[in-house]
């Protein structure tokens, strides 16, 4: 499965590089400029999917390869974003409180 994968990922790279170099073409006559910029992104697409299925799937797909390790650092995240949320929150009413002493002390 995997020499087949290579080999369709190769000759959609060698396809790729075909249309890129007739979209290059196209848009070096500026009559043409219209036609040659989907081209050379059509050829963009392509070269992008033969690296796909060259790759491993978990170099190609990584955000759906993670699984539970993902999962779990996501959560460690989210705990240290709440807790980062809370401390914030407490030395602002600090400083608040401050701001109030002083102007009482000034005013």
């Amino acid at each position: 499965m995997r020499l087949f994968r290579g080999l369709g990922g190769g000759l959609l790279w060698i396809l790729g590089a075909v249309v890129g170099l007739v979209g290059a073409v196209l848009c070096v006559t500026v009559i043409l400029l219209p036609l040659g910029i989907p081209v050379l992104r059509l050829a963009g697409r392509m070269m992008r999917g033969a690296v796909q299925l060259m790759l491993p799937r978990a170099i190609s797909h990584p955000v759906e390869e993670l699984g539970k390790a993902g999962r779990a650092k996501a959560d460690e995240s989210r705990r240290a974003a709440r807790r980062a949320r809370k401390v914030t929150s407490k030395a602002r009413r600090g400083t608040r409180k401050r701001a109030r002493r002083l102007r009482k002390k000034v005013g």
